[in-house]
């Protein structure tokens, strides 16, 4: 039985796996420091709160209720045996989901063949990553990874916290083309929440009016699919 690192599991939700009953395994760890985290009790990697096999006994009395398990976090593939615990999920017949920023594209790619369905946080243009993440060549890995996801097929979206602090409409119209020049058709941009935010100065600023109509529908022609999630 794997030994993953868990922060916390929700039990049930329609909001993280599109079109499923889900429920939610918050893996441990996250090797970057983004300043609008809003789970940041997620960073530390040796802090984990529950038991992998309480996680399964879980699982096992909700085999035919729910359709799938999301891996989130912190960052799921930190973790060295995020595979095998996938594969123990996947044998109870869920699909699986995964939520990443991509800091590992090698574990990344390993990955794939596994899963269902993506949801991959792209945080801002490439020259600007640093500034999101406080971590040195975050975005090479991060769109590193995007390529493998688009190039796996798997059905998926790529997703962008907005904050005032990190992107303006012009860098955020340039994060969009960029995406779109990488072959990606699905994206959502979401407004800063504060909820859960460790930074007080990061919590005071506010994302409304940084996705006006204008601008919104200039990224929505872009792409297949198109959508904002405000706070």
């Amino acid at each position: 039985m794997s030994t993953l690192q868990i922060g916390g599991l929700t039990p049930l939700t329609s909001t993280d796996y599109p079109g499923c009953l889900a429920a939610v395994v918050f893996c441990q760890g996250c090797p970057w420091r983004c300043g609008y985290c809003h789970n940041p009790h997620l960073i530390p990697r040796d802090n984990g709160q529950l038991d992998w096999s309480a996680v399964m006994n879980f699982l096992h009395r909700r085999q035919g209720l729910l359709d799938a398990v999301v891996f989130s976090g912190g960052e799921p593939t930190l973790q060295n045996n995020i595979q095998s615990a996938i594969s123990e999920v996947r044998d109870l017949g869920f699909k699986i989901g995964l939520h990443t920023g991509g800091t590992y594209p090698s574990r990344l790619k390993e990955l794939l063949p596994s899963l269902d369905w993506v949801g991959m946080d792209i945080k801002a243009c490439l020259a600007d990553y640093a500034k999101v993440t406080n971590t040195p060549e975050s975005g090479d890995k991060a769109w590193e990874s995007a390529g493998l996801l688009l190039e796996s097929g798997i059905p998926h979206e790529f997703r962008t916290t907005a904050h005032p602090l990190y992107h303006t409409p012009d860098s955020i119209l340039r994060l969009a083309e960029e995406l779109r020049g990488l072959g990606a058709k699905h994206y959502v941009l979401q407004e800063f929440r504060p909820q859960g935010c460790a930074d007080a100065a990061v919590s005071t600023y506010s994302a409304r009016g940084l996705l006006d109509d204008a601008l919104c529908s200039r990224i929505g022609a872009m792409f297949e699919t198109f959508s904002v999630r405000y706070a």
